[in-house]
């Protein structure tokens, strides 16, 4: 079974995307073709690259790194669950992406974005694109953008909106096939 890797994205202690990341990961559990890990940037807690070597050279001084490495080699596929922030993707995000180089390569990705305004972070996720693509990863054809955010986390959790689980259930779909093809890298 292809293991997942769920990543929220946010570091923000009221982020909204935790509770979004949840329902993906019961989403994608739900699926079938999927054993499920749920990870939290916000948990993982990595300083600003502080590797004295380049990532492509897979030589790691830090124990939070070897940590990290470990975390993301163990997946096969990783749905990333990304908020929205002045028109891109954030900082620690970019930066937890950097820490690593071989151990993103070849494995599919699909981006579930979000935003308290109208695009549900469509914009953050192009942006992040040509980054996936450069490490050598998979980008599912479909992603999924949630406006309104705000709007949809309440005390039960993070509500769907009409036809969202459709749209992730296709980006599922995709990762899924992705999976099952050999890597191209």
């Amino acid at each position: 079974m292809t293991r997942l890797h769920v990543i929220s994205a946010a570091t923000r202690p009221t982020s909204s995307g935790r509770p979004l990341a949840a329902w993906v990961a019961d989403r994608a559990r739900a699926h079938g073709g999927f054993e499920v890990t749920p990870v939290d940037l916000a948990e993982i807690a990595l300083p600003f690259l502080d590797e004295p070597e380049y990532a492509s050279s897979g030589v790691y001084a830090h124990q939070h790194t070897r940590d990290w490495s470990a975390l993301v080699s163990s997946a096969d596929a990783f749905l990333f669950v990304l908020p929205m922030y002045n028109g891109g993707f954030t900082a620690p995000f970019k930066n937890a992406v950097d820490f690593l180089y071989g151990e993103w390569q070849g494995k599919p990705v699909g981006l579930v974005s979000y935003s308290a305004g109208g695009t549900g972070g469509a914009p953050a996720a192009e942006m992040l694109l040509p980054v996936l693509t450069r490490l050598g990863m998979l980008p599912a054809g479909r992603s999924v953008a949630v406006p309104g955010i705000n709007a949809l986390v309440g005390e039960a959790g993070f509500e769907a909106p009409a036809g969202l689980t459709d749209e992730l259930d296709g980006v599922l779909d995709d990762v899924a096939a992705l999976a099952k093809e050999p890597a191209a890298v």
